[in-house]
């Protein structure tokens, strides 16, 4: 397991941490966003799809539809909100199997999935940082991100 920690003074930071992402992703990655409202997830998911598709690419939260799906530069982005998710299996429903094995897919609320979390995954927590804009990321690769975390440079 690695364990890189990253300080983000302001939103441009963590639109900036999507984009760096999103270029070392890879069709079968399982990036899960952690924390709660208003830290960030979406922005940093915004920008990740963003990067692989087009600048003005729109990237609406999937709050209500729960997934939304993009066609990217390396394969298919699988955007999940999974809040409101009544069981893990009804995961199922949204298509996270042909996700986990093809796309590469973004989980807002991964606590929701349980047991069917993937083994292999990229973590990141986002906590409140020094001041009210600022943000802490915290990245933990369960295998799929150990070669990859020290390219990351912000």
């Amino acid at each position: 397991m690695e364990r890189r920690i990253f300080e983000l003074a302001d939103e441009a930071a963590t639109r900036r941490l999507g984009q760096m992402l999103a270029a070392l992703a890879r069709p079968g990655d399982v990036i899960m966003l952690h924390g709660t409202l208003g830290m960030g997830k979406s922005t940093l998911a915004r920008s990740f799809i963003q990067a692989l598709t087009s600048a003005d690419e729109e990237v609406p939260s999937p709050t209500f539809t729960l997934v939304q799906m993009y066609e990217g530069a390396n394969g298919d982005i699988w955007h999940f909100d999974l809040y409101r998710l009544d069981k893990p299996e009804d995961a199922f429903e949204l298509g996270i199997e042909d996700a986990f094995a093809d796309g590469i897919s973004l989980i807002e609320w991964p606590d929701r999935l349980g047991r069917l979390a993937p083994r292999r995954r990229l973590e990141i927590h986002l906590h409140l940082g020094q001041h009210d804009t600022a943000r802490r990321a915290e990245l933990i690769s369960h295998d799929q991100w150990n070669d990859r975390l020290g390219d990351l440079d912000l």
